[in-house]
């Protein structure tokens, strides 16, 4: 044989050898053949590659969003998306609030909604949504590196709704008004006797109190619910109004203000007296839930939009304009580092839905006769 000849043959089975390995490395792994065997099994739909999402994205071109995320959020949330996914229209409405969700799952209902891609999932009407929604395994795709989403963000058993922020509850004070040997630490503190008569604030929808069910068990709650009563405290309603009453210097303390609405407040405090602090156990629970709309015209590049929503790019953005609203998930975001090393009451995807029905018993437990509804 000739060394032209030989020199060929090697050539052509270098040539096979790579096209080979090339397909071989393309194929699917076992694990991710069989997570889209159980996806399907369970009725859901199981996408084994990222490049067929961005492919099919650029197809369909555009993509609208339902969120409850306030206005210079979206706006910096389209710039950057935009700019990752040039070939993706992108427009983001702000939903907020019980009625507008109300509203909102009548016309996904009576399918007046359908130029909606991503929807808002509101806690209070959360298992209503569940049939409308596209079965994607966010969950599976997540735990295979499909889509690149902390899975302890999603939803495990419905496996294709995702969270997207945190909230937490503080104790907003008046340094001024309460000194620092004086600060509570944990709740249980709130019940000494120098806390009694008119010394704090407590919201009458106590999302924050409901909140350490999970570490406190229900029992053990309404009966500290109870005592907190006893305290005799202001009652209020809402976290922003007090807040800004405590900076002012008209209120000394407020339990239960969530924690990026006291940040807000502080950046706004010219003479800083306005502080919090985080009693133990922390109450955490989830926000921002979103989901594929099922029939959505663009469910790839809603796909992309759920990824990148996970992304540190877009929690940056959350902790610089709600501020400070990133997920708990997110490793190195304000959430995550206020929270680090500190015991949490944490309303899991498992509990968040029992969130009204606590409120109800610890507002009963509070002495009032009728419960209202979530912050």
């Amino acid at each position: 044989m000739g060394f032209p000849r030989l020199k060929l043959l090697v050539i052509f089975f270098a040539a096979w050898w790579l096209s080979g390995s090339t397909a071989l490395a393309a194929m699917p792994s076992p694990a991710l053949l069989k997570a889209k065997k159980d996806a399907d099994a369970g009725g859901y739909t199981f996408i084994t590659n990222h490049d067929e999402i961005v492919n099919k994205a650029k197809q369909e071109g555009k993509l609208r969003v339902l969120a409850e995320m306030e206005p210079p959020t979206i706006k910096a949330a389209i710039k950057a998306f935009t700019n990752k996914y040039p070939f993706i229209n992108l427009h983001i409405e702000e939903i907020t609030g019980t009625d507008a969700a109300r509203r909102n799952i009548l016309e996904i209902k009576s399918g007046m909604a359908k130029d909606w891609d991503v929807l808002h999932l509101s806690t209070d009407f959360y298992n209503e949504y569940l049939p409308y929604l596209w079965k994607m395994d966010v969950v599976g795709m997540a735990q295979q590196g499909i889509l690149q989403i902390p899975v302890p963000m999603v939803d495990p058993k419905h496996r294709n709704v995702v969270g997207f922020y945190s909230r937490f509850q503080v104790t907003a004070y008046n340094k001024t008004l309460v000194p620092a040997d004086k600060l509570p630490k944990l709740w249980e503190d709130m019940l000494k006797p120098e806390f009694k008569g008119k010394k704090f604030a407590a919201d009458i929808r106590p999302t924050e109190i409901a909140a350490l069910v999970p570490a406190f068990g229900l029992e053990k709650t309404l009966d500290f619910a109870r005592k907190i009563a006893a305290q005799d405290p202001m009652w209020v309603r809402g976290g922003s109004r007090t807040v800004t009453s405590i900076a002012a210097g008209e209120v000394p303390m407020m339990i239960g203000p969530n924690f990026h609405t006291t940040k807000r407040a502080i950046g706004k405090d010219r003479l800083g007296n306005l502080q919090y602090v985080a009693l133990e156990p922390v109450p955490v629970r989830l926000s921002l839930e979103e989901a594929v709309q099922a029939g959505s015209r663009n469910p790839h590049a809603a796909l992309l939009f759920l990824e990148w929503m996970a992304s540190p790019e877009s929690q940056k953005i959350a902790d610089e304009n709600e501020p400070a609203s990133s997920s708990l998930h997110m490793r190195g975001g304000i959430v995550e580092q206020e929270l680090r090393g500190k015991k949490l009451s944490t309303v899991s995807w498992e509990h968040h839905q029992q969130m009204d029905q606590w409120q109800a018993k610890v507002f009963e437990a509070y002495g009032f006769p009728k419960a209202e509804g979530k912050k």
